[in-house]
């Protein structure tokens, strides 16, 4: 399994960005995926989930209605758009795959059997 994050950077408050997420070595279809991120000095914490036919989508409190997940099944490959960036999104962002029977905190690393490498996203004037 591997998954590798794009697209963070350096943005100005009020700003968008677009993530992206290439998934391989398993049937991306079949499996919800999740955004998570990790600012400096915190835990984990968890952003949000799409259900493997992009049908169903949940965000934390914080970013829904600023941030969409979305999914391209035939690419392999998943997204989360930022708009209206906070200061308080700064923090390494991953994609992750959360096992399919765990009934714990969304924001547990435990949630996660793969996570990718991670993407910085900096909001700051």
């Amino acid at each position: 399994v591997q998954l590798v994050e794009s697209g963070g950077g350096l943005v100005q408050p009020g700003g968008s960005l677009r993530l992206s997420c290439a998934a391989s070595g398993f049937t991306f279809n079949r499996y919800t995926m999740s955004w998570v991120r990790q600012a400096p000095g915190k835990g984990l914490e968890w952003v949000a989930d799409i259900n493997s036919g992009a049908d169903s989508s949940y965000y934390r409190v914080s970013v829904k209605g600023r941030f969409t997940i979305s999914r391209d099944n035939g690419q392999n490959t998943l997204y989360l758009q930022m708009n209206n960036l906070k200061p308080e999104d700064t923090a390494l962002y991953y994609c992750a795959r959360p096992l399919t029977d765990y009934s714990g905190g969304y924001s547990s690393g435990e949630r996660y059997d793969y996570r990718g490498q991670g993407t910085q996203v900096t909001v700051t004037s």
